[in-house]
């Protein structure tokens, strides 16, 4: 790859996939609207679709603990990329999945990824999926991540989602959405950090159909100056199930925080909880890391870094 990489393209990479020249598993690499790099395994296979942009990953029924990278990158202005990419897991499979999608935008003219990624696990099967989103460049191009995960689940499966923005998103709306079956778990962390007049919107959507389905969502933000963040999140309870939601947020100087929880029990053993809670950084956190020597603006720094860790 290395007569196609450039070292803004190794430093998107490294930001969003943890890259430091070595990918475990299969992978495939895109840049600016166009597949760069693929490798396809014993056990995933990756399959460019033919209707529209995007990808099919067929993962093996009982392939335990191997990875799938598929990163995005965009370092050209004006481009708007769309791609749909799903990822069919077999039978008591157990892989890792890391996507994710770093924009660099030195130019006037927008840069804007929409990433419709879909997940079909089929009974038995787990997956850990890690998406993070990363902004920088010079130009005053907006750079818009709109990412939208669908999730279903066959009895006995599960996913463990983790859903960073790093830095540098002027404009995002995150879509997570969840159909689970009997005796499944999907669990969410969601990560989110604005500032400027960046905005940040969340949707989650989840539905307990089966006996024993589980959820847990949790959300934590720090918005900044005056940027503005809007949790939303829907949870029905079908039958006997069980979802805990949650919301914590630090807002600073002029920022907003929005939390918009709904939860709906259609059944009598339904048990869903949600809590919220939106607030500036304590005095009492800053005063006792000052008290150690680190000026207010480290100290409030060192409690954000912690909060989102």
């Amino acid at each position: 790859m290395e007569d196609k990489e450039t070292q803004i393209d190794k430093e998107l990479l490294s930001e969003i996939s943890d890259y430091d020249g070595i990918r475990k598993g299969a992978y495939n690499i895109r840049k600016n609207g166009q597949g760069i790099e693929r490798k396809v395994t014993e056990n995933i296979n990756i399959v460019t679709k033919t209707d529209k942009p995007g990808i099919d990953i067929y993962v093996k029924e009982n392939t335990k603990f191997d990875y799938v990278h598929i990163p995005v990158i965009l370092t050209q202005g004006g481009l708007k990329d769309v791609v749909y990419n799903d990822f069919y897991i077999g039978k008591n499979a157990n892989v890792v999945i890391i996507a994710g999608c770093g924009i660099h935008n030195d130019h006037h003219k927008d840069s804007q990824h929409d990433g419709i990624h879909r997940f079909f696990l089929e009974e038995g099967a787990k997956v850990k999926y890690i998406e993070k989103h990363y902004g920088e460049g010079a130009g005053d191009g907006k750079r818009i991540l709109n990412p939208v995960t669908e999730v279903y689940l066959k009895p006995g499966s599960s996913m463990e989602m983790e859903s960073s923005q790093i830095k540098g998103v002027d404009s995002t709306v995150r879509e997570t959405k969840g159909i689970l079956e009997a005796n499944t778990n999907f669990v969410v962390t969601e990560k989110i950090m604005t500032h400027g007049i960046q905005k940040a919107e969340t949707l989650f959507d989840v539905q307990l159909n089966g006996e024993n389905a589980s959820t847990h969502v949790t959300s934590r933000s720090v918005a900044t100056e005056d940027s503005y963040q809007h949790f939303t999140s829907k949870i029905y309870g079908n039958t006997k199930c069980f979802a805990h939601s949650e919301c914590d947020a630090i807002i600073k100087d002029n920022a907003k925080v929005k939390a918009t929880p709904e939860i709906t029990a259609d059944n009598v053993e339904a048990n869903l909880i949600h809590e919220a809670a939106i607030g500036k950084i304590a005095g009492e956190q800053l005063i006792k890391l000052m008290t150690l020597g680190l000026s207010e603006k480290e100290a409030e720094e060192q409690i954000i870094n912690g909060f989102l860790r």
